[in-house]
């Protein structure tokens, strides 16, 4: 084995040193030091086999089999909609949330229902082996079938996987995880990078498919080094509040699937449970219709999704306007605001305007313009759309509707849950007539506001 030493690299500049400085000789910046380990031997290389296999011949794109890579379910449809169809052997996941979520509760009860198909190895860095235990008793987990192992160091966690052979292999969690080659302690930028790229390299090597546990920092982003996120396959972030019942599970990135994918997950006293209809808990359902409410159709992933977007417009008392939104992008807010006042005649330079999409779902397409100007106008003039209205679409600058992708799908998922009425772009007008559902497809903003005159 290669002799290894210690350097420290400027994360600004890329230069090198021995010795752990506060200022950069090179650029002369500050803290910019990062611990790190080089090979001794001239041209060896501690990442050679990264991507699972040792060196071999070149090898042309047309010979390489396109057969599909075979998945395995973890029996949640759920989870595996948001893997991308199932889990793939060698693959690399990484879960990341806000403490109390339900991250560990997820992984525990996937081993709980692998454990009859696939071997399995749980790795603790932070909760005792009791304290897993107890959580299991909780949940009703029999866990017969599930290995434990409580280690931090990553060298004895691979020899010890070596060993076992899981098929599936869970790591609570890499910020606790450390490697003999730094000093650095566990946590540290370079911990955590070095960890994470010895763990990958095992993974792809041994085909194990591996389940990697983030912490996340106040601003809700995975800790660590950013190239965290890019060592891995499958990026997945846990969200929602620890005191609400809903989780929702997105995937930001995945070499094996769909990005923006979205899992809805329920925690019960006997842990997560699968949400099959989303669309139904993101729609209050009010009694009858109220001033500042609309239904749209977003698009998750490859699946449709309804939600309620809510706006409440009053007077405001300060000399600068609030515009607050939640679940949507605030500078869009502002922009839109701008169109209605151009192209709509409604002036709301001295109103206060919160907009909130129910349920936690964050919407970041802009298929949800039509539905915040909807509901922000609802609002302002205290009348209340027709319940059975849904409405997307983009508003340009000049007023115009532009089209969004999958129209039809979106039609269609509002057909399923009752319904009646759609204002959609032109652009997404469906070619045959759907029945049961009056759909009104408009151009421009100003023919949206034709439309629904007699509700104002």
């Amino acid at each position: 084995m290669a002799k290894t030493r210690t350097v420290y690299s400027c994360s600004a500049c890329g230069a090198q040193v021995p010795q752990w400085a506060g200022q950069c000789a090179d650029c002369g910046g500050w803290n910019t030091l990062t611990e790190g380990i080089s090979a001794a031997r001239p041209g060896a290389s501690r990442f050679a086999g990264y991507s699972g296999g040792a060196a071999g011949s070149v090898t042309r794109l047309s010979a390489i089999p396109t057969d599909a890579q075979v998945r395995a379910s973890v029996g949640m449809a759920e989870l595996d909609r948001v893997l991308g169809g199932g889990l793939v052997a060698g693959s690399v996941v990484l879960i990341g949330g806000d403490p109390g979520i339900g991250k560990s509760t997820l992984l525990l009860q996937v081993l709980a229902t692998l454990s009859g198909e696939m071997s399995s190895l749980y790795v603790t860095g932070e909760e005792s082996l009791q304290q897993i235990s107890m959580r299991a008793g909780r949940l009703g987990i029999d866990g017969e079938a599930i290995r434990l192992y409580s280690e931090t160091s990553v060298e004895r966690i691979i020899a010890t996987a070596d060993k076992e052979r899981p098929q599936v292999m869970v790591l609570d969690s890499i910020q606790t995880l450390y490697t003999e080659l730094l000093q650095s302690a566990p946590g540290s930028v370079a911990q955590v990078r070095e960890s994470a790229a010895q763990l990958v390299r095992f993974a792809k090597q041994s085909g194990i498919a591996m389940f990697l546990v983030g912490h996340v920092t106040k601003e809700g982003q995975l800790a660590g080094p950013r190239v965290l996120e890019h060592m891995v396959d499958t990026v997945l972030y846990f969200e929602g509040d620890s005191g609400d019942r809903y989780r929702i599970l997105r995937a930001i990135k995945n070499r094996f699937g769909a990005v923006n994918e979205l899992g809805v997950f329920a925690m019960t006293g006997s842990g997560l449970k699968e949400v099959t209809n989303p669309s139904a808990i993101f729609l209050s359902r009010h009694e009858e219709a109220v001033p500042g409410s609309v239904v749209m159709v977003t698009w998750e992933g490859t699946r449709p999704l309804l939600v309620e977007v809510q706006a409440l417009v009053d007077q405001s008392q300060l000399g600068n306007p609030r515009r607050v939104t939640l679940g949507l992008e605030q500078n869009r807010l502002s922009m839109l605001l701008a169109v209605l006042h151009r192209h709509g005649g409604l002036t709301l330079g001295d109103q206060d305007v919160f907009v909130n999409v129910v349920g936690g779902v964050r919407v970041s397409e802009t298929a949800a313009d039509l539905a915040v100007l909807l509901a922000v106008m609802s609002s302002f003039r205290n009348r209340p759309l027709p319940a059975d209205l849904i409405v997307f679409g983009e508003v340009g600058l000049s007023g115009e509707l532009r089209p969004v992708p999958n129209g039809q799908e979106r039609i269609s998922e509002a057909t399923k849950h009752g319904f009646n009425k759609a204002i959609i772009p032109a652009a997404n007008k469906p070619r045959q007539t759907i029945k049961g559902l009056d759909v009104t497809a408009v151009h421009r903003l100003s023919q949206v506001l034709d439309t629904i005159a007699e509700d104002f």
